[in-house]
């Protein structure tokens, strides 16, 4: 991708009204575009790093034995009726009329649309266990819409619902899928804590959160410096230095960010909804249910907040909108960098080559602000070699022009 023909300008100040670093520096940096406080669009740079996220859900969902698939987010009054949340969740859910005064709401969540699916399908004990997912937007009347990509009124989430014939068989499910979610965060280049929260309106059980530690964080958990001990101060009685009562070490508060949680439902909705299936001597018995969240949009905004500095973003390697930033800041050397961007692409190698007439300080200072994970750099210093380094700046050198893939399939590989 020429850098010249790139939707999406870097800017000198963030948009009025910003304060996190997360929407401060996807703004900046032309990944995100601010249409209303917790409304985002998102432009080329930030879709792919969108995409990437999703797909790295995606795949460690489908390895837990995850399907997709995709419902609606209008959804009608009388569903939400069964289970009583159309009043519940009134403050939150944005909820109107349609013609004939036919009542609507946007989905703030997507239990009732999924159990009526699965109950108008499932009838025996053999269809169970099941499990589904989809990643699809939200809509949540968010009064403190003021964290960029963290707190929206619309974003991104992938929900996972579980359906079994035994609490056994949901335990089970449950602990399969703690690990799953801490490769996912693993691989987007986040620390994830499992950390014990309450159910809120989903479920009275305790619940159970992923906390991304970092001084930005709008979250405070208190954690064992000696085992795995975690609670969301919601819930925890325990105050930083106080004994952890599994292992005796002390306790600290830590600053974090929720980046996924996951759910006991029970048969809840079940009941509610009258979702059942035939046991082995055909009595009818309530489908036991569980669900497991994680938003998208809301990694991205957390993986900025824990990988930025002073000069922008520093993607990790996995969410790179591109492999490589190629920089010509040498008129001398264009041969040698249009050279490089077509060598690179033929070998599928995704580049951002800025090929625009501005200053060598310009250009260095975008790409730090952009934060793509490896940097080429075409400039007379070099003479007729190339600098590379990565954004995080834990490696750089000095390269020829014929190892520049080499180099490159070395880092990503």
């Amino acid at each position: 991708m020429l850098q010249s023909k790139l939707f999406g300008k870097t800017l000198r100040e963030a948009p009025r009204g910003e304060v996190s670093n997360n929407a401060i520096l996807l703004s900046r940096a032309g990944y995100i575009d601010k249409l209303m406080a917790g409304a985002y669009s998102y432009l080329p740079l930030g879709y792919k790093v969108l995409a990437k996220i999703q797909q790295i859900v995606r795949e460690e969902m489908e390895a837990i034995g995850g399907q997709e698939i995709y419902m609606p987010a209008l959804q009608p009054k009388e569903l939400w009726q069964e289970t009583g949340r159309w009043e519940v969740l009134k403050e939150i859910m944005f909820q109107f009329k349609g013609r004939g005064d036919k009542e609507f709401g946007l989905a703030t969540t997507h239990e009732e649309v999924i159990v009526d699916i699965v109950r108008k399908r499932l009838t025996s004990y053999r269809d169970l266990p099941l499990h589904l997912f989809q990643i699809q937007d939200k809509f949540r009347n968010e009064p403190r819409a003021k964290s960029g990509l963290l707190r929206g009124r619309e974003f991104s989430m992938k929900d996972l619902y579980s359906f079994h014939a035994s609490q056994k068989d949901l335990e089970d499910y449950y602990q399969k899928a703690i690990p799953a979610y801490q490769k996912i965060f693993k691989r987007c280049g986040l620390q994830s804590i499992v950390t014990e929260a309450s159910g809120g309106v989903f479920t009275k059980e305790f619940s159970h959160e992923f906390q991304a530690p970092t001084p930005y964080g709008e979250d405070e958990i208190i954690t064992c410096e000696l085992c795995d001990f975690s609670q969301n101060t919601e819930i925890c009685k325990l105050k930083e230095g106080d004994k952890c009562p599994k292992c005796g070490g002390k306790v600290k508060l830590t600053k974090s960010i929720e980046v996924g949680n996951i759910f006991k439902l029970g048969c809840k909705y079940s009941a509610d909804m009258g979702l059942t299936y035939a046991d082995e001597s055909g009595k009818k018995q309530e489908v036991i249910m569980g669900c497991y969240g994680i938003g998208p949009s809301r990694v991205m905004g957390s993986v900025v907040e824990v990988h930025h500095d002073d000069k922008g973003i520093v993607w990790p390697k996995n969410l790179t909108p591109y492999h490589v930033h190629l920089l010509q800041i040498s008129d001398k050397r264009k041969k040698d960098a249009e050279k490089i961007y077509q060598d690179l692409i033929k070998q599928n190698i995704a580049v951002l080559y800025d090929d625009r007439e501005e200053s060598a300080g310009v250009k260095l200072n975008d790409a730090d602000l952009i934060g793509i994970n490896l940097q080429l750099i075409v400039g007379d210093k070099t003479k007729d070699k190339i600098e590379y380094r990565t954004r995080s700046g834990k490696d750089r050198g000095i390269i020829k022009m014929d190892e520049v893939v080499k180099a490159v399939e070395k880092i990503y590989h």
